[in-house]
């Protein structure tokens, strides 16, 4: 495996589209992106910078939604290989099952790029990974709460993400890595969410209806801000005062979780940048046009948030980025 490069990359349209004048090289290039979907509003902000930094640099982006099923992940990337695209960037709805259809990019000399998620499935069929260190922002979540309460008793309600992702996987390994040794935090449920807000709100109805009214609850971690924000509501509904009488803490760094924290409904978030495609591009470059192999993952900066950090600054910063 090669060395991690940290990149640290900032929050407003500026530093998100800083990259793009580094890729000049791929002017005319036509790359395909097969994309998850649009089940969060940091993946709607993941897309929108990719097309705007795939604008900037003159290459021609073939963009395919998946619907969140990997068999339309699968027939988009097949897609671009009979089109004879220059090269693919995907973001992977599931960990496995990768190895046939990147195994045919391979074969047809087209590089592929993971963007924010990571497969199970051998190196050397795609050219580098795109991402944060999932496991990390788990961790630096968990952090943040076994900081906050102290010896506190803290029952823990988790709200993960798609089963079999590994956003979901390595989420719920780092906040349970970070709460080990820490007995008095126990997570007493933890159920998918599906990265929505919509069922991250049926979920933690039920959580509630389950621990006393929400009385026995002391946090929700959740695996994405947009559950959190679907818990947000069902906490409000049942009487309940999110980030008071119930602590917060998720992951992406949203628009609208920065709205909640000003308004004193949130507690914290760790930041996952939209911007992979700046990145992305700047490696294909130097491959495509000098034949330089980047590094083989490519990590950006997992930063915490809370309300000292000026969460209506922050929500201003954003809200223009297509969240």
């Amino acid at each position: 495996m090669s060395i991690i490069r940290k990149l640290a990359l900032g929050a407003g349209i500026g530093a998100l589209l800083s990259t793009v004048a580094f890729a000049d090289g791929l002017q005319g290039k036509v790359i395909g992106f097969s994309q998850i979907g649009s089940e969060s509003g940091w993946r709607a902000a993941e897309t929108s910078v990719t097309k705007q930094q795939a604008e900037k640099a003159g290459i021609d982006l073939k963009f395919a939604d998946a619907q969140q099923k990997q068999e339309n992940q699968i027939k988009a990337i097949r897609g671009f290989i009979a089109q004879g695209v220059d090269a693919i960037l995907v973001a992977p709805v599931v960990s496995t099952g990768w190895d046939e259809v990147l195994g045919e990019a391979k074969d047809a000399n087209i590089p592929v790029v993971l963007l924010d998620r990571g497969i199970d499935a051998p190196e050397d069929l795609y050219l580098t990974s795109v991402a944060s260190d999932q496991v990390k922002e788990g961790r630096v979540a968990g952090e943040w709460l076994v900081a906050t309460v102290g010896d506190k008793d803290c029952k823990v309600v988790q709200l993960e993400g798609t089963v079999g992702s590994s956003p979901a996987n390595n989420r719920k390994k780092g906040f349970e890595e970070a709460i080990a040794g820490h007995g008095n935090i126990t997570i007493v449920r933890s159920q998918t969410g599906d990265f929505t807000r919509s069922k991250g709100k049926e979920v933690m109805e039920g959580f509630i209806k389950a621990e006393n009214g929400g009385k026995d609850i002391c946090a929700v971690y959740a695996h994405n801000d947009d559950m959190m924000v679907g818990a947000i509501q069902a906490m409000k509904d049942a009487g309940l005062k999110p980030g008071t009488d119930i602590l917060t803490v998720s992951i992406d760094a949203v628009p609208d979780i920065f709205a909640a924290m000003a308004a004193g409904e949130a507690n914290a978030t760790v930041e996952l940048t939209p911007d992979m495609a700046g990145p992305a591009f700047v490696a294909l470059d130097g491959y495509l046009n000098g034949g330089k192999v980047p590094e083989k993952f490519i990590i950006t900066e997992s930063k915490l948030y809370t309300a000292a950090d000026d969460p209506k600054g922050q929500y201003e910063a954003r809200k223009g980025l297509g969240y």
